[in-house]
C-alpha cells in the first residue's frame, strides 16, 4: 500500500474510534455524577446524609468508586444503594 494510501485510511479509523466512544459515553454515566446528586439519592432512599456521606460522594465524583462504596456502607447506607450511588 502507497504511504499516501495509508494516512486517509488510518485518520478515518482513528476518526470512528472516537466517534464510537463519543456516542457509548453518555450511555455508561447512569449514576449520580456530582456531590449534591448523590447526597439527593442517598436521602431519596431514607437516609441523612452526614459529613461521612459527602466525603464518600466527593471520593465518588473524582473516580474512586470502590472507595465511595466502601465509605457509604461504613456510614450506614446498604451495599445496593452505595454501589449506585
Amino acid at each position: 500500500m502507497r504511504p499516501s494510501a495509508r494516512i486517509p485510511g488510518i485518520l478515518a479509523g482513528l476518526v470512528l474510534a472516537t466517534g464510537g466512544a463519543l456516542v457509548a459515553a453518555p450511555a455508561a454515566t447512569a449514576a449520580p455524577t456530582s456531590i449534591q446528586d448523590c447526597e439527593q439519592y442517598i436521602v431519596q432512599h431514607g437516609k441523612k446524609v452526614t459529613d461521612a456521606v459527602g466525603q464518600a460522594c466527593y471520593e465518588g465524583t473524582i473516580g474512586n468508586q470502590t472507595s465511595c462504596a466502601a465509605s457509604l456502607q461504613e456510614a450506614g447506607i446498604p451495599a445496593n444503594v452505595a454501589n449506585v450511588a
